[in-house]
């Protein structure tokens, strides 16, 4: 059995995924971040190849037709995909773990694929809540505010795809769970047999 960590973050836009997906590498640098490729278009703050692989549409479906994804969807209009060469890399860099920022489009077909993976939906304390913070980004029009929260609820109700929910209403506990989630999935007995076998044979 694969012992490589496949850890899926997953929320509506707004309930704060990105943020704790980097909080979560900054502590524990085995795990390495699976950067996506889209069609959208880079944010201010967003750097090609380390947030997302900012490719055309024709690029994109040109990887779609050769299989070159583990998982692609559409989401508010763009088309966003994780490449399988992500999860080589990791692999070849000698990772324990692979962390995934996507949709529960993608979570639904990244579990399905492999069935060790582990999801975790985080999910914002209210809607109120929800819509401050998407205004708050101030990096989007009115109409693609609006879009993204309507369809937040559409979202949540995929939130039985994950294994795990975390209630993102303050950033440091939510931190410490999603933290603790991974410190227990490496700890699972099937990743730790191995080690207990050796010592029983070495008696």
């Amino acid at each position: 059995m694969d012992d490589l960590l496949l850890l899926i973050v997953c929320s509506p836009s707004g309930a704060g995924k990105t943020t704790l997906t980097r909080r979560l590498l900054s502590e524990m640098p085995e795990l390495t971040f699976s950067v996506s490729h889209t069609t959208r278009s880079a944010r201010a703050n967003e750097v090609h190849g380390k947030d997302y692989h900012f490719v055309s549409r024709d690029s994109f479906e040109g990887m779609v037709a050769s299989g070159d994804f583990a998982e692609w969807a559409e989401v508010h209009g763009n088309l966003y995909g994780t490449s399988s060469a992500e999860i080589a890399r990791a692999r070849h860099e000698g990772k324990r773990g692979v962390v995934f920022d996507i949709d529960y489009q993608g979570a639904r077909q990244i579990k399905t694929r492999f069935k060790e993976t582990v999801g975790v939906f985080i999910l914002p304390p209210s809607l109120d809540e929800l819509e401050r913070r998407l205004r708050g980004r101030a990096s989007e029009d009115e109409e693609s505010i609006r879009r993204r929260f309507a369809k937040a609820l559409v979202e949540i109700e995929h939130y039985p795809l994950l294994d795990y929910l975390i209630v993102n209403d303050d950033i440091h506990r939510a931190g410490g769970d999603l933290l603790s989630i991974v410190k227990a999935e490496f700890c699972r007995r099937w990743r730790v047999a191995p080690a207990a076998e050796l010592l029983l044979r070495s008696k």
